[in-house]
């Protein structure tokens, strides 16, 4: 994440949070992103130097009035004007950062050989909210080159539960201990 998208991010969602709409915001945040990086021209456009500020502001406003908030417009806008509309990415991590912390929500990737069915990742979940004592937002993502078991990452931190990992620990107890 940028220093911008710490900045502007952080300052979007402190608006939003004492209007009570960071819910809402949050949510347009995340369905235009979804929208920019189907469509990188889009983000080109609004970096064009050779295009005046005046031009790409019409463009945005023609393009997006009425059907995002007015919050989320004089966002953009700023944006624009500032010649860092390609930061509305780390703008958006930085929300929803902001917004996971202010609700208690954590981000769980949870690594597995192959998918998990619907009936583990409930369990899992359900566990993991029960031990964190947060909701939790679980990612599921396949890693290959696992044997088996299951690996955690939330936070910057690991908790590792794969196949791989209990074997590691073997060895190292193995040939770690003296005869």
């Amino acid at each position: 994440m940028t220093e911008i998208g710490k900045a502007y991010g952080g300052a979007l969602f402190q608006l939003a949070r004492e209007e009570g709409l960071d819910e809402p915001i949050g949510a347009q945040l995340s369905l235009l992103c979804g929208a920019l990086r189907d469509d990188p021209d889009y983000v080109r456009l609004m970096m064009t130097p050779t295009l005046k500020k005046s031009k790409r502001l019409e463009i945005l406003h023609e393009g997006l009035d009425g059907k995002f908030h007015e919050y989320i417009l004089n966002f953009l806008s700023i944006l624009v004007e500032n010649g860092t509309f390609e930061e509305i990415f780390s703008c958006r991590e930085e929300y929803q950062k902001l917004y996971n912390k202010a609700h208690d929500i954590v981000t769980v990737t949870a690594y597995t050989v192959i998918e998990m069915d619907d009936a583990l990742r409930t369990r899992l979940c359900e566990k993991l909210e029960k031990t964190l004592g947060k909701t939790v937002e679980l990612q599921c993502k396949i890693d290959r080159s696992m044997i088996g078991g299951v690996r955690l990452e939330m936070d910057g931190e690991r908790l590792d539960g794969s196949v791989r990992s209990r074997l590691d620990g073997i060895r190292s107890a193995l040939f770690g201990a003296k005869a």
